[in-house]
């Protein structure tokens, strides 16, 4: 009888524990299949047979989010290393040669929360280039001239997005609303230290990040799941892992709450039409994500023509546009209303801006029907991205990185559960009442003729 108790004992823990590890596993739609290897890679396969072409992408949990002061922009800057040279192709040149011989259609980008390469290929091409990828993630070779190319390159792109007035707008917002933390929200980073990057430097942000049990491998296309993830254990199985998940290592510092309005005025000789942007910090994915679902409905209901927001602003001649977005993120994502207003108008538009925000919370604001076709809108948005099979990839890791699997699984169908209740609760927690920066952006001339500085002013 102790016999037969201990192997039922034995059989109960072991279902038990069948049971816990595929409650951990995500639930992802159909075709779509994942696994974690014992590295702690995580894999995800895309069986989508439309053309037959691959796509594969290592997306990385770093970016901005993780860039005190010392290092930003070097998160992007890192990017761009990446299609340098690396063990098996030493040069550049060797590096290119292979993307044509693969005959690939290649890029990465940067963001607040991730970092992400991709490369489309012949079917065929899929082992071939899982190993070319292998060789690019893990065993790249900074050398100084390489870098001394690159660093002009990245601070280029910095420099052409301050020649748009917009930009501007933008930049001098974040400083408000992030304050010493701004880093941590701009992944273009500062002149200075793009500009004094050091290969040790490069090594560092490797050594932390990019280590399997932070990365998310995506294998989409003509691809059969079983062989895929084969591939994927055979060539990234010896990736060593980091010992402790980097992202509890080196923990975010909370953002610090906006704690008074700022408006301010700002001049550009470029500008020569005016820009206004609102900004609130809004809610964090990982503590509030029913928020982060109402906040994509209420912006898409506010986009509509029909939305009372439209009406008073663009259908009135005081500005020719409007709109207002939420990005989402795992730590604070920022709610941004922008505005194109009528530069024979801005104390109109202004004062209008704020009457709407004040009425936002209030019952009448949208109808029922508004409601439900900003709900079609963001589903039909949902279907049309999911039409270009290369693109799967970067959407699933976007969620990956300041989400979850599950999250992006379930976000059109959570959308259409998105109530008042959850509105009224989104807008009374993060815009209603709440500390707000306020921008904008135009000539000397205009500035001087429109007196902004008398009225662009926080409300009593």
């Amino acid at each position: 009888m102790k016999t037969k108790s201990l192997h039922l004992l034995g059989l109960l823990l072991f279902c038990l524990l069948k049971t816990v590890c595929l409650a951990s596993d995500p639930h992802l739609p159909e075709n779509y299949y994942w696994k974690k290897l014992p590295n702690g890679l995580q894999v995800v396969v895309i069986e989508n047979r439309k053309v037959p072409l691959t796509t594969i992408e290592i997306a990385v949990k770093n970016g901005a989010y993780t860039e005190g002061p010392e290092y930003s922009g070097l998160s992007h800057l890192f990017e761009h290393m990446f299609f340098k040279a690396n063990k098996d192709y030493p040069t550049q040149e060797k590096f290119l040669k292979r993307t044509q011989e693969l005959g690939a259609i290649w890029n990465g980008t940067t963001d607040v929360e991730r970092v992400n390469y991709f490369f489309t290929f012949d079917k065929d091409s899929l082992n071939a280039g899982l190993r070319f990828m292998n060789a690019a993630i893990r065993f790249p070779i900074y050398r100084e001239e390489d870098m001394k190319k690159e660093r002009p390159v990245v601070d280029g792109e910095f420099q052409r997005a301050e020649s748009d007035p917009d930009f501007q707008l933008w930049h001098e917002s974040q400083k408000y609303l992030w304050g010493d933390q701004i880093t941590r929200k701009n992944p273009i980073g500062i002149h200075e230290i793009i500009n004094t990057a050091t290969p040790a430097k490069m090594m560092i942000i490797k050594d932390k990040y990019y280590v399997p049990n932070n990365s998310l491998l995506t294998i989409c296309g003509d691809v059969n799941h079983d062989d895929a993830f084969k591939m994927a254990e055979t060539i990234f199985g010896s990736w060593t892992p980091a010992a402790e998940d980097p992202q509890k290592k080196y923990p975010i510092p909370p953002f610090k709450p906006l704690s008074k309005p700022a408006f301010f005025v700002k001049e550009s000789s470029i500008a020569e039409t005016p820009y206004m942007m609102f900004s609130w910090q809004g809610p964090s994915a990982g503590t509030d994500s029913a928020a982060t679902l109402a906040a994509d409905v209420f912006s898409t209901i506010v986009g509509l023509n029909s939305s009372k927001l439209q009406q008073a602003l663009v259908d009135k001649g005081l500005a020719t546009n409007a709109g207002l977005n939420y990005s989402t993120a795992r730590y604070t994502g920022p709610i941004e209303m922008d505005i194109v207003p009528n530069p024979t108008k801005l104390k109109e538009c202004f004062d209008e801006v704020n009457h709407q925000i004040a009425l936002f919370a209030s019952p009448d604001y949208y109808t029922d029907q508004q409601l439900e076709d900003a709900k079609a809108i963001l589903l039909r948005n949902d279907i049309s991205r999911k039409e270009k099979p290369s693109s799967l990839p970067g959407q699933l890791s976007y969620h990956w990185c300041s989400t979850s699997l599950d999250y992006a699984t379930d976000l059109e169908k959570n959308y259409q559960k998105v109530t008042r209740a959850d509105i009224k609760k989104f807008l009374s927690t993060y815009i209603i009442k709440k500390p707000v920066v306020a921008g904008i952006v135009l000539n000397a001339a205009l500035n001087k003729q429109a007196n902004v500085s008398s009225f662009f002013v926080a409300p009593k």
